[in-house]
């Protein structure tokens, strides 16, 4: 009984929230509004960024999805734009090809991209995630000094916990030791050898495939997809590092 009260009360909170979705090729809108839908989120639709700012002035928006590369006003200006007066999590969505356009809007404020073609159900995860964060998040980093986040990823050393997007992740013991000592240096790269020692406390010796296991289950547990972390990144023939954010 009490789950099923719980899954009315998040479907009712889902059936609040509108999502924009903003893209020139009117099937891709479709497509996404359908599996969108299902979940229970509200639709708006926009077909260029013009349109976008337009709905953004006249709904409440609380989540953007919008492509890159758009007639009239792209996707990138029209992030800029928006950032100037909000802080709803924006989606951009890019081909393949667009890594500059990716990078770019991610700097200028987007929270999460998705290459084309993509996997609608990864989509709905990114969503959903990017909704729990925007909504429960906060500012977790404030509540302790032992608290370290990264984008979405956040460690409370304190209680020994790992949350991403504001949900509670299992870990290991080791798993969580690696973890913190990646998310407390954001951007710097460990070699295999600096982490088994920092970890292990004893000379590497034969650790690549140890540490290799952990860091695949690590990805397996924080990334929305591990075969293109968002977060723990490898830095090919020096090591591993958890991303800038």
């Amino acid at each position: 009984m009490y789950a099923r009260q719980g899954i009315g009360t998040e479907n009712e909170e889902r059936e609040r929230m509108n999502i924009l979705v903003c893209d020139d090729d009117r099937e891709i809108v479709e497509a996404i509004e359908i599996y969108l839908s299902q979940e229970g989120y509200h639709i708006l639709k926009a077909y260029d960024g013009m349109q976008a700012l337009k709905v953004m002035e006249q709904e409440e928006v609380h989540l953007l999805i919008i492509d890159v590369m758009m007639p009239k006003l792209d996707g990138i200006r029209a992030t800029l734009k928006i950032r100037e007066k909000s802080s709803i999590p924006i989606i951009i969505l890019s081909a393949k090809s667009e890594d500059v356009d990716k990078i770019l809007g991610l700097n200028i404020g987007a929270d999460d991209y998705v290459t084309k073609p993509f996997n609608p159900l990864e989509l709905v995860a990114r969503v959903k995630s990017q909704l729990r964060r925007y909504t429960k998040l906060g500012n977790m980093q404030n509540e302790s000094q032992n608290t370290y986040q990264v984008g979405g990823l956040t460690i409370n050393d304190d209680l020994k916990e790992v949350t991403v997007d504001g949900e509670l992740v299992k870990m290991t013991p080791i798993e969580y030791n690696i973890l913190l000592l990646l998310v407390k240096n954001p951007g710097k790269v460990f070699s295999i050898e600096q982490i088994y020692q920092n970890i292990w406390n004893e000379e590497a010796i034969g650790a690549d495939n140890t540490v290799a296991v952990h860091i695949r289950h690590i990805r397996e547990k924080i990334e929305i997809n591990p075969k293109e972390p968002r977060y723990l990144k490898v830095v090919w023939g020096v090591g591993y590092k958890i991303e800038k954010l």
